[in-house]
């Protein structure tokens, strides 16, 4: 077991920049890696979350590592806990909840059940998790913080960026953000341009005929109007 909180985190800068994509965005340009399980979701759709991961690895139903990590994260930290999906107890409430807040932290991932939901709605501070469970936790065993975890079936380190929406949360190799940045910053602008497109009426994906005849859905000499389907020869 070992604790550790002197890490390498992404900059403040670089979580400033990336709060300003969604999440969907980073999972694109990451080569579409790094997506937290779908269980693992806002507590509430509006919350938002970025940051450098402190990690925590618990036991399942126990809590006791991560009131040392509320201790030891530094402000603008994101707690990412690896509770093994369990949802048979709440690991957070809201108390710790209040306290993570009063210190700063952007916010929790948990893959694991949280408790006392209309206190945190109400509090607003952004908690992912896998749902709810009223039981409360034991505070017994031993665990890690700022080791290397798998959260929602993604491995991901200290340091690492987090981002979360209402979509879910992907995580982003530390030393990939720079390389990242510009390239979601791209992407926001080409997806706005092909929405202007679809808008005025062209619907017409370019690509599409190209991955049709590659899986082979269409020969080459084929085009998708010759489906007969397509033309409205035949009923769907």
């Amino acid at each position: 077991m070992s604790i550790n909180s002197q890490f390498e985190r992404v900059s403040p800068e670089q979580v400033k920049q990336a709060a300003e994509f969604q999440a969907a965005i980073f999972a694109d340009v990451n080569g579409r890696t790094g997506a937290l399980h779908g269980r693992i979701v806002a507590l509430v759709p509006t919350m938002k979350v970025a940051g450098p991961a402190f990690t925590v690895d618990v036991r399942p139903g126990d809590n006791l590592m991560i009131h040392a990590a509320i201790a030891l994260a530094q402000p603008g930290d994101v707690l990412v806990i690896d509770g093994k999906g369990d949802q048979t107890a709440a690991l957070m409430g809201a108390l710790m909840m209040n306290a993570c807040k009063v210190r700063q932290l952007a916010g929790v991932v948990i893959d694991g059940a949280v408790r006392d939901r209309e206190e945190l709605e109400a509090l607003g501070f952004p908690v992912f998790s896998v749902g709810t469970n009223p039981n409360g936790p034991t505070k017994n065993v031993p665990g890690n913080l700022g080791a290397a975890i798998s959260c929602g079936g993604v491995a991901l380190r200290p340091g690492d960026l987090v981002i979360g929406d209402a979509d879910g949360v992907v995580v982003v190799e530390r030393k990939k953000v720079d390389k990242l940045l510009p390239l979601a910053a791209k992407k926001v602008v080409d997806e706005e341009a092909r929405m202007q497109q679809i808008k005025s009426g062209n619907t017409a994906a370019t690509w599409l005929v190209g991955a049709l005849r590659s899986a082979g859905v269409l020969k080459e000499s084929e085009s998708l109007l010759d489906n007969p389907f397509e033309r409205g020869v035949l009923e769907r």
